[in-house]
C-alpha cells in the first residue's frame, strides 16, 4: 500500500497523468473511506485532497466524474555509489574520443594537481 511520503503515479483515462507525493492519509467521516492529501508534482505544485477507499490507495482502479483513474506507487531507484574511488576508476577506464582527454566536472584536489 502506498503511504505517507510515497511518490505515486496517477493514471487518468488509462494514461499516466502526473506524479504526486502522499502528504497525509486521515479517516473520513464515512466508514472505510480516507482523506488523502496529494502534492501534485507539477510547476507550480498543487495540493489536492481526494476521498478514497483503502483499495484505491493500493492501486485498484476507480472513477472520478465518470472517468477511470488509478494510483500506482513508484518504486525508488537504487542509489548508485558515488565514492571518489569509483569515479576515479571510471575515468581511468573511459576511452578518450579522437585522442582528446576527458575531464571530469569537479574541483581538483591538491593531490590531483601535479607539482603541488
Amino acid at each position: 500500500m502506498a503511504t505517507i511520503g510515497d511518490v505515486v503515479l496517477v493514471y487518468y483515462r488509462e494514461e499516466p497523468a502526473f506524479f504526486a507525493r502522499i502528504d497525509s492519509i486521515e479517516p473520513d467521516t464515512k466508514k472505510h473511506w480516507f482523506r488523502v492529501q496529494l502534492l501534485i508534482l507539477t510547476i507550480p505544485p498543487r495540493t489536492v485532497t481526494w476521498i478514497l477507499r483503502e483499495e484505491y490507495i493500493d492501486g485498484v482502479p476507480f472513477t472520478m466524474e465518470g472517468h477511470a483513474a488509478r494510483i500506482e506507487a513508484v518504486n525508488p531507484l537504487p542509489i548508485a555509489s558515488d565514492s571518489e574511488d569509483t569515479k576515479r576508476e571510471a575515468m581511468k577506464r573511459a576511452p578518450s574520443k579522437d585522442g582528446k582527454k576527458i575531464i571530469p566536472f569537479r574541483k581538483p584536489r591538491r593531490e590531483d594537481i601535479k607539482g603541488a
